[in-house]
């Protein structure tokens, strides 16, 4: 078989639900020199069903069924088995613009300088249907997006993301420890080796709803988030990378002995914390205690007074007024 020009990667774990329009998107892309592989991770529902029935369709898709292994081990796994040197990433619950892939492939030969290629994103529901965005879109320039680096910004959505095969083996592709933020650990390790960027278009339909993998995973998501900054900071600085080989990540007690410094697990929590104030589910579960660690650790309470009555809104509220009863009795630094 010749050899495709794009390789499209996509895990699927129990999502028969927007499986088939995402399936469809990327078929009807209007650059199609690509194959297709669909990777059941597992699922229990209708989901291999589903593959199956596009596999035997288009001869461009390339299903693999097998027990459940977890996205980091499933995307590594296509990664290896992809024969085309750019890869594009697809989740199995957005939707791809038609001309996507073309205007990607399109700046990677126009910009051999770039490894990776995003593009901004269109947030939906559920239903399809449009929501109203608040918040910046993704940088542009690789030099943007080392600021956004900087200040904690958005990267690249990682969805839209389009990548050069042999770059992101050159920095040992995912690693297992970042679970759910595995794409942002990789940009991190990719910014200092080769330009990152991103299309400033709405190539994709980004799916948001409160069961997906962002939203029941906030907390541990933002940890791994800080972790990967603060590894970040280590590599800028001339340092070893201390989560190099972690198969996972430790506790925010055990990080300074990680990174054999002191005040690195305070400044993770401190970021954590500020990052999930806004967050129900993690204010409704583990999040929860790391702010209550945090203020009582003298950390900065700023704003934390908005959080009761957040709390109250979310319909926490026992949380709530143990949070006002340890701002109360906190003093600050």
């Amino acid at each position: 078989m010749p050899t495709p020009a794009i390789s499209v990667v996509m895990s699927v774990f129990n999502g028969e639900r927007f499986l088939a329009p995402a399936i469809e998107s990327v078929l009807a892309q209007d650059f199609a020199d690509f194959e297709f592989f669909i990777l059941d991770d597992g699922s229990w529902d209708g989901s291999t069903r589903i593959i199956r029935r596009y596999a035997e369709a288009d001869s461009r898709i390339r299903p693999i069924l097998r027990e459940n292994r977890g996205l980091i081990a499933s995307l590594n796994e296509m990664i290896e088995l992809s024969r085309a040197p750019i890869i594009a990433r697809m989740d199995a619950d957005d939707i791809c613009r038609p001309d996507r892939f073309g205007k990607q492939i399109g700046f990677l030969a126009g910009h051999p300088d770039y490894g990776v290629v995003g593009s901004w994103s269109e947030d939906i529901d559920e239903n399809g249907d449009k929501l109203f965005r608040t918040g910046p879109d993704h940088p542009e320039t690789h030099e943007e997006l080392l600021t956004a680096i900087e200040c904690g910004g958005q990267l690249i959505c990682h969805p839209a993301a389009m990548y050069r095969k042999a770059v992101v083996e050159s920095v040992g592709r995912y690693h297992a420890a970042f679970q759910h933020c595995e794409d942002f650990d990789l940009w991190l390790r990719l910014s200092s080796v080769t330009r990152l960027g991103n299309i400033p278009e709405r190539l994709l339909r980004y799916r948001r709803y409160s069961t997906q993998v962002s939203s029941r995973h906030a907390t541990e998501q933002q940890i791994g988030t800080a972790v990967a900054q603060a590894a970040w900071r280590e590599r800028k600085a001339g340092r070893a990378d201390p989560t190099a080989d972690l198969d996972r990540l430790p506790s925010i007690e055990e990080l300074d002995h990680l990174f054999q410094r002191p005040g690195i697990a305070r400044k993770v929590r401190e970021q954590v914390v500020l990052s999930l104030l806004y967050s129900a589910s993690a204010l409704r579960g583990e999040g929860f205690d790391l702010l209550i660690r945090h203020l009582r650790d003298g950390g900065r309470r700023s704003g934390m007074w908005r959080t009761v009555a957040r709390l109250v809104r979310f319909g926490e509220p026992g949380r709530a007024l143990r949070l006002a009863a340890t701002l109360t009795t906190s003093t600050s630094p």
